[in-house]
């Protein structure tokens, strides 16, 4: 391996599980890159004043944020498989942490570390390239859903995503229409597939009920 792919290889690394000082700096650009893509999903959830929210894979915590926003007066969980998210987000939400109003959890989306049906809705961006076993990961969300539970899944669009160098190093580009069929089969209705920014490779959002 070269060095050009050398440095693709941990760039990729630290987007599907950001560590250290490299990490933290991921969290930085994922949050300003992400903005525009995470507002619209916190948006589609449409979350009333007291509900329960999740981020799954919630990295730079800009997600967790909105969240704390839209939810007034309810809870946020937030799951995250990184050790430094994790302590990110704790240094940045101490009072709600400290009031309750802000959960952090260490967990993957194939086993999230939560109870049955007791999120109202949930959102997660970016996280499907790096799980092999979607149709676990679909079955967990609709496991801690409630019924009648949102679910918000952003991607890149696959096409989009292969241009861009980093994709070949441990990412799983799936066709948009296999998501929307494992969301299906998972028990996860899709109510709305909106579509983020201009062209044909804009970002796609997934906005299920379960």
């Amino acid at each position: 391996m070269g060095p050009r792919d050398t440095l693709l290889a941990g760039l990729a690394r630290q987007l599907g599980h950001p560590s250290g000082l490299p990490g933290r700096a991921v969290g930085r650009l994922l949050n300003r890159a992400n903005r525009g893509n995470v507002t619209a999903a916190v948006e589609a959830l449409d979350l009333k004043p007291g509900e329960t929210a999740l981020d799954i894979g919630f990295g730079g915590g800009l997600g967790l944020d909105l969240l704390l926003r839209a939810a007034a007066g309810g809870t946020v969980h937030g799951v995250d498989i990184s050790d430094t998210m994790i302590a990110k987000a704790r240094a940045a939400f101490p009072a709600n942490i400290a009031a309750g109003r802000l959960r952090l959890h260490r967990g993957t989306m194939t086993a999230l570390p939560l109870e049955d049906a007791s999120m109202a809705a949930a959102i997660a961006l970016n996280t499907v390239y790096f799980i092999d076993d979607l149709d676990l990961a679909f079955a967990e969300v609709a496991r801690v859903l409630t019924p009648g539970g949102r679910f918000v899944l952003g991607i890149g669009d696959p096409e989009a995503m292969k241009a861009m160098p980093f994709t070949e190093h441990g990412f799983r580009l799936r066709p948009v229409a296999d998501v929307e069929t494992a969301l299906g089969e998972a028990g996860l209705s899709l109510d709305r597939h909106q579509r983020i920014g201009e062209g044909t490779r804009a970002f796609h959002l997934l906005i299920t009920s379960r």
